[in-house]
């Protein structure tokens, strides 16, 4: 670490481990198991914490674990598909040691940045880096950011984890472990909370813009085509018939030859809407009507 110990000391106070109980009958069980365990940040005196929506969909309990080893029960308030971020609220009385979410907009590739995570309970670890690339990243789940933050910042601990720039400003949440040279984690800027925090701190969810339909499965990009990876169990890609290794063609007839494309093309539809996908399995042209669901409902 590069970052000097009066800065760590003053930033390490606001992060947090999280452990998550979520029931075996709620949809993201099957793939994200029913305990999970995650990184957060204290953004506010009173209580309210940041991470990755992943660690809490689901959750029926949450147990926050400061720096101190003191334990707090939390519950989410908000849920930002959109950008897979989760806004969690400590049940107890603050006031809690914090820091500032600052936007990335000024950021730029070269500058250092640290991560400080947990690796359970009160156990933090740091590690620092740079900003690599500051650009779009989709993922097979049916997401997209115009705007991450690639760093060789190797996240040491469990994700949701801030990433700090030099001024101890907690810029980004740390979302996913790439491994790759140069591009070591991906984190969503703060700014995807900051824009929207009046509509997710009120209602729990992005209300200015509409609902994306959602389709349910996975895919990969493969020589200029989209390939089925898998759908996910009771999704609308499931009961349309989707099968993994289905080769998409179109989607109401608009060629597709890359996820972005797709991803477009899909989010251009409201849930409830039919769309026919056209794909190529097992040497044959097949066309399957898809009944797009609500992501947001779905997971609820």
């Amino acid at each position: 670490m590069n970052a000097s110990v009066k800065l760590i000391d003053r930033v390490v106070p606001a992060t947090v481990g999280l452990r998550a109980q979520v029931p075996e009958s709620h949809p993201s069980a099957a793939i994200l198991g029913t305990e999970r365990y995650g990184s957060a940040t204290v953004f506010h005196p009173s209580g309210l914490l940041i991470t990755v929506n992943y660690v809490v969909i689901g959750a029926e309990s949450i147990e926050a674990t400061m720096i101190t080893g003191e334990t707090h029960a939390a519950r989410v308030i908000a849920l930002d598909f959109a950008s897979g971020l989760a806004v969690l609220a400590l049940e107890d009385n603050g006031p809690f040691a914090s820091v500032e979410l600052h936007s990335s907009a000024d950021a730029v590739p070269g500058q250092e940045v640290f991560v400080i995570a947990s690796v359970g309970g009160e156990q933090r670890r740091g590690n620092n880096g740079c900003i690599t690339a500051i650009e779009p990243f989709d993922a097979y789940w049916e997401y997209r950011l115009e705007r991450a933050l690639f760093t060789t910042a190797i996240n040491p601990g469990v994700g949701g984890a801030p990433l700090f720039d030099s001024l101890g400003r907690a810029i980004g949440v740390v979302s996913l472990d790439l491994g790759q040279i140069g591009r070591l984690t991906l984190a969503v800027p703060s700014e995807c909370f900051l824009d929207h925090s009046q509509d997710l701190l009120r209602h729990g969810r992005r209300t200015g813009a509409p609902v994306r339909a959602w389709v349910g499965f996975y895919c990969y990009a493969l020589r200029s085509h989209v390939v089925v990876a898998g759908v996910f169990p009771g999704g609308p890609a499931e009961r349309a018939g989707l099968q993994q290794g289905d080769v998409l063609i179109a989607v109401n007839g608009t060629p597709v030859a890359s996820r972005a494309e797709l991803y477009s093309l899909l989010w251009r539809h409201a849930p409830g809407d039919q769309l026919t996908f056209e794909v190529y399995r097992a040497r044959q042209a097949l066309r399957l009507s898809v009944e797009t669901g609500n992501i947001e409902q779905f997971f609820a």
